[in-house]
């Protein structure tokens, strides 16, 4: 496949009117109440079954992570004010990007350029996959034994999938003060991440997770992170539980902490390729294998954010053009990015 990208490029008047009526068009039929229950009942299934079927073949590495969240590399220099907003830097990287997989509805920016990281390998050391969860439960913030308590940076990936965000931060960034929790409510996507070989226990903790449940617990406690990462995982959730979520993660940031979101947009290719009969609600829809997906808006995802009591360092739109010559076709992405802040306390 022959792809030809263009970033950012500026949608014209008919092209945002002709997503708009293809979106009008497949979503006039919503599916019945009965079925859409069963999605939100059944989604740890369907994910389950998504990580059994791609384990860990269907993301590829994500080469874009250090120069879009700088944040997560080494030397790390966080803009922490919003007068130099980072604007993407797509320039080496644009050239080998491609599609990649839209299996299924899932559509992912990924890259081609396989190895570009200079890997630092870790030793790998199995891991004993029960740290009791009650253990964790009856956390409060003075308790200082938890996974990762000594560390001097933390870090938390929430939808970890098979750790193709992970392993990348852990292989590029080998400062000892470094800790580093994933979780995922898919059980098959926390066992692939635990069973790889790059898995080290004493710079990493990976646990089952559902957020959509307030009761469950995470195994750190409050004002304790620094980052926390959201690469296309608040789309996976029922819209109206996305704001008592962000709410809840920027509880467990520390002042100064920053949560990074990557997540599809509005009118992206993946919404108009829905047809009539998969939609659940605006902008929400089903695929093909039981997994749901919205897209969002830039002011929608500043609301959820600001609400949280988060401030905005950068919320921006990546739309790119991708012209597949082979079949003459020009395809849309549309991704958004944000970085939003958790202010220090007040003096």
């Amino acid at each position: 496949l022959m792809f030809h990208n263009r970033d950012n490029v500026e949608w014209s008047e008919e092209q945002e009117a002709s997503a708009r009526s293809k979106v009008q068009e497949n979503s006039s039929q919503l599916l019945p109440q009965d079925k859409q229950e069963e999605y939100e009942v059944n989604a740890k299934r369907y994910w389950d079954d998504f990580y059994k079927i791609h384990e860990n073949g269907f993301f590829k590495d994500r080469h874009w992570l250090f120069t879009e969240f700088p944040e997560l590399a080494p030397n790390r220099n966080p803009c922490q004010n919003g007068d130099s907003l980072p604007q993407f830097s797509n320039k080496e990287e644009s050239s080998s990007e491609e599609l990649g997989s839209c299996a299924n509805g899932h559509c992912v920016l990924e890259t081609r350029a396989e190895n570009e990281l200079n890997l630092i390998k870790s030793t790998p050391k199995i891991c004993t996959e029960e740290l009791a969860t009650q253990k964790y439960s009856e956390l409060n913030e003075g308790d200082g034994d938890y996974p990762g308590s000594s560390a001097s940076y933390r870090i938390l990936e929430v939808g970890c999938g098979a750790g193709n965000t992970v392993f990348p931060i852990l292989q590029t960034n080998n400062d000892p003060g470094l800790f580093v929790y994933c979780c995922d409510f898919s059980t098959t996507a926390v066992d692939l991440v635990q069973n790889n070989a790059e898995y080290d226990s004493s710079r990493c903790f990976a646990f089952v997770h559902d957020l959509c449940n307030d009761q469950s617990p995470f195994p750190m406690p409050d004002k304790s992170l620094d980052v926390v990462i959201l690469i296309f995982v608040l789309s996976a959730i029922l819209p109206e539980k996305m704001q008592g979520i962000v709410n809840r993660l920027s509880r467990l940031l520390k002042p100064g902490g920053m949560i990074l979101l990557r997540d599809y947009g509005r009118y992206d290719l993946a919404q108009l390729r829905f047809k009539k009969g998969q939609c659940l609600s605006d902008n929400f829809y089903v695929r093909g294998d039981g997994t749901r997906v919205y897209f969002f808006t830039q002011d929608e995802l500043d609301e959820l954010f600001t609400r949280a009591g988060l401030q905005k360092i950068q919320n921006l739109v990546d739309r790119r053009l991708q012209v597949n010559r082979g079949k003459q076709m020009t395809m849309y992405r549309v991704w958004i990015q944000c970085k939003y802040l958790k202010p220090a306390a007040p003096q």
